[in-house]
């Protein structure tokens, strides 16, 4: 599967000195990426790197920033928003394992990436890095009355002492 923002970077153009690599999403990836990630709308997405070569190992810090809009959970109403998310990465080889292998991370394998054929992705990790970045529970200013209005309980309503208090008419 082809990612809807792919800027791969081969690595014989990368060396020890960090090379500058920005990359900025046209609408048709804009509005893939929001069907991907559930959004209303990607207004913008763009991504600045600092992007070097250490061996097999490739580095990328930067920061991702977009514009987008996402429907409130609860009214769905649109909320807009932006992201400004610092990452710090590692591509290292896709190593194949076994089917039925059991795989260990560490904390330091979190932010790494695999990757193949002579190439990092580096639309593929600013759009895997944005989509951590959205916030996943939106709530508008109407989030709260939408919720009453549907028969949800704020956690207030939910708490043991809530409950106690009612028994005792205060």
């Amino acid at each position: 599967m082809t990612p809807e923002f792919s800027r791969p970077v081969r690595l014989d153009t990368l060396g020890d000195a960090p090379r500058t690599i920005a990359i900025e999403a046209n609408e048709a990836e804009r509005t893939a990426l929001a069907a991907r990630f559930g959004l209303i709308a990607l207004e913008a997405l763009t991504a600045e790197a600092a992007v070097s070569r250490m061996g097999e190992t490739v580095r990328a810090t930067g920061r991702v920033q977009a514009r987008l809009v996402q429907a409130c959970i609860a009214s769905g109403e649109p909320l807009p928003a932006e992201i400004d998310e610092p990452f710090d990465l590692r591509f290292v080889p896709e190593v194949e394992a076994a089917p039925d292998a059991e795989i260990e991370l560490d904390e330091a394998a979190l932010d790494e990436i695999p990757y193949a054929n002579g190439a990092v992705d580096l639309g593929e990790a600013a759009a895997e890095t944005l989509g951590l970045s959205i916030d996943p529970f939106p709530r508008g200013p109407n989030a709260e009355a939408a919720l009453r209005e549907a028969g949800v309980q704020s956690e207030a309503d939910m708490s043991p002492f809530a409950k106690l208090k009612g028994l005792f008419g205060q």
